[in-house]
């Protein structure tokens, strides 16, 4: 007993030490920017009574990470909804170790890719469910939100600040469009063409098909490069998750295919030239067959296993 009461003044004075400095930085900057010393002394070494969350990435320039800009933009979002909130306390820190000023910290983790975020407990070492799925999840704050409420039972709700392009953007489409029934007030029979109206129909099924809802709801990364090659890839190796990158691919292969399915069919009911029906037979059916070729690898490379292709494997 007297052995521990002279080791407490000094245990309980670093840790005072620690939670002071952490909530310094904190009110000066809702995420706390660290280095390898720092992040060993006040994240890693104990003692410690408050969590850390850490967004391991690299922003520098000559990295050429734009999903590390974007899952930074949302983790400052977060950050600065706990920092300006009431429930603000000593019990959770938001912290960023960038690649140019932590390298030795990567080493020390065995991480080799970056955004990556991971949870430090108070007490014990990080568990496999203390880093963030950020491939299958998304990097959205309302997200990040969710996981750290399940690792630390802090709630955070998010706010965002004001963002009126969406409204602008409604705003200019309902002035374009009532500009152009005004003008056309006279002859409106535009409204009436089947093609115009099959090919908005069109752009809303491409749309759909590709995944951008799924990219509006959980905000995935453009694409991943992997920081050891500098590799970028555009298609997600998993079919429970995709990048937006590769809803743009898909998008372009239906309307390719489409665009093919829709000549071969003007080719068979025309009455013109033989000749020209032949080439543009030809042309549809030469977009179909490769463009679907090449949905169907990407399908292949998606759900591993599937046995089938065609052309391209």
């Amino acid at each position: 007993t007297i052995k521990i009461w002279s080791q407490c003044p000094s245990h309980c004075n670093l840790l005072s030490e620690k939670v002071e400095q952490m909530m310094e930085w904190s009110s000066r900057r809702s995420v706390v920017r660290m280095n390898g010393d720092k992040f060993r002394r006040f994240v890693k070494a104990p003692p410690r009574n408050y969590s850390v969350i850490v967004m391991f990435t690299a922003l520098q320039p000559q990295r050429q990470c734009s999903v590390c800009r974007q899952a930074n933009e949302e983790y400052q979002v977060l950050a600065n909804s706990w920092r300006y909130s009431s429930a603000f306390s000593n019990k959770l820190f938001f912290t960023v170790v960038d690649y140019d000023e932590g390298a030795d910290v990567f080493q020390q983790l065995n991480m080799n890719s970056a955004p990556t975020f991971m949870h430090f407990p108070a007490k014990g070492k990080p568990k496999r469910a203390d880093t963030f799925d950020l491939q299958r999840i998304g990097f959205a704050s309302e997200q990040l939100a969710k996981w750290i409420a399940d690792r630390t039972d802090v709630q955070i709700r998010v706010f965002r600040p004001p963002n009126y392009s969406g409204t602008i953007a409604l705003a200019l489409l309902v002035s374009l469009v009532g500009g152009l029934l005004y003008l056309r007030r006279n002859n409106l029979e535009f409204i009436y063409n089947k093609a115009g109206w099959a090919m908005a129909a069109l752009c809303v099924v491409f749309a759909m098909t590709s995944g951008q809802m799924w990219n509006h709801i959980r905000g995935p990364p453009y694409a991943h490069k992997n920081p050891q090659n500098g590799q970028v890839s555009y298609i997600h190796g998993s079919s429970q998750a995709q990048f937006v990158a590769e809803s743009h691919i898909i998008l372009l292969l239906n309307a390719a295919i489409t665009m093919g399915m829709v000549l071969l069919n003007e080719a068979a009911t025309s009455k013109g030239d033989v000749g020209k029906r032949r080439i543009i037979c030809l042309v549809g059916l030469g977009l179909v067959v490769f463009f679907f070729s090449f949905l169907l690898s990407i399908f292949r490379s998606k759900y591993h296993g599937y046995p089938y292709s065609f052309l391209i494997k």
